[in-house]
């Protein structure tokens, strides 16, 4: 059962296409991920569904309210935590949630029963008296989840949840995020550019990039696309071997990322000695050769041509060609 169906849903800025009628269903109580680089749409996405932008073109229900007709039916149905901190630094994590809880008209038991059940859910019960102000990037993140489940929502949407932390922070926060779903059964929609992150979370995932969606399926389905192993060839006339390893019926796979290509297929193993041979039977220089196993790197550099580290990289070329035009 999908509790978040979108259609062509589309948001242009002057003729600019950040988000181009996008389709995909989100089920009940599972966590989705987009995965994509900054400007690839996630976020613009994220504020259409719940009603802080107006969409230029299509639906989406959430919770089966329309984001266009049942706004406040939305909101209600939602909790979100944004890419930017959106906490009074100047007042403790509990005056945080109270707050927050009385302008979704939490009344007083209620409100004091849900604040100690989400401190509990994110670890915060003995920093509750605390200036946020005080508290860890790590701190902030969790009590902003916290406060996103507040209202009890169907739906919490997590925007780049775990941006500028470190590792091990990082690693607390999926811990919380997993938990929220099993035990709240709440439906989890997450935006992020982070490979292992989507891989660990996601029970499925949707790659955006320019604002359309690549391909959407479990992180494990669509790293078994590529083939069960990835042989890399460093060599010197990386577009010839490409070409000639496109025509073998055994190859899954076929991607040219700099002076390299990537082969996905089956056995590997079996397979080096006869992909050794042809190289060298081409007389194509082979620099060097590696195998392992695909990663969602892998997946996100077969559709969309390039790796998301060279996408972050390049932000601002990137930027340029999205929203300043082509010179």
């Amino acid at each position: 059962m999908s509790i978040i169906s979108v259609k062509g849903l589309k948001k242009y800025y002057n003729g600019l296409k950040a988000v181009d009628g996008i389709n995909f269903e989100v089920k009940k109580g599972e966590i989705f991920g987009f995965l994509g680089p900054n400007g690839a749409g996630k976020t613009t996405t994220i504020k259409m569904l719940v009603t802080l932008l107006k969409p230029t073109g299509g639906m989406a229900l959430i919770n089966n309210y329309d984001i266009n007709k049942n706004p406040y039916d939305v909101r209600k149905s939602i909790g979100v935590v944004f890419q930017e901190p959106a906490l009074d630094d100047e007042l403790t994590g509990k005056e945080n949630l109270d707050f927050h809880a009385r302008m979704y008209g939490m009344t007083g038991k209620n409100r004091e029963k849900r604040i100690k059940e989400v401190l509990k859910r994110v670890n915060l019960e003995s920093k509750k008296d605390i200036l946020v102000k005080f508290y860890s990037g790590g701190m902030k993140r969790r009590l902003e989840i916290a406060r996103g489940l507040m209202h009890h929502p169907r739906i919490l949407f997590l925007d780049e949840p775990t941006l500028g932390l470190d590792p091990q922070t990082r690693r607390s926060i999926w811990s919380y995020i997993k938990e929220l779903n099993e035990k709240e059964g709440i439906t989890v929609f997450l935006t992020t550019h982070y490979m292992e992150e989507a891989d660990y979370l996601c029970s499925r995932i949707a790659i955006i990039d320019h604002g359309k969606i690549l391909v959407t399926d479990e992180p494990e389905k669509l790293k078994n696309k590529l083939g069960k192993d990835i042989i890399t060839i460093n060599c010197s006339k990386h577009k010839l071997c490409a070409k000639i390893f496109e025509k073998k019926k055994w190859v899954d796979s076929v991607k040219v990322h700099g002076s390299s290509v990537n082969l996905g297929l089956m056995n590997s193993e079996k397979k080096l000695p006869e992909i050794i041979k042809i190289v060298e039977k081409n007389k194509i220089k082979m620099n060097s050769l590696s195998t392992r196993k695909p990663t969602l790197e892998d997946v996100f550099l077969y559709y969309t041509g390039r790796k998301i580290r060279d996408e972050e990289s390049n932000g601002i070329e990137s930027f340029k060609r999205r929203f300043m035009g082509r010179r």
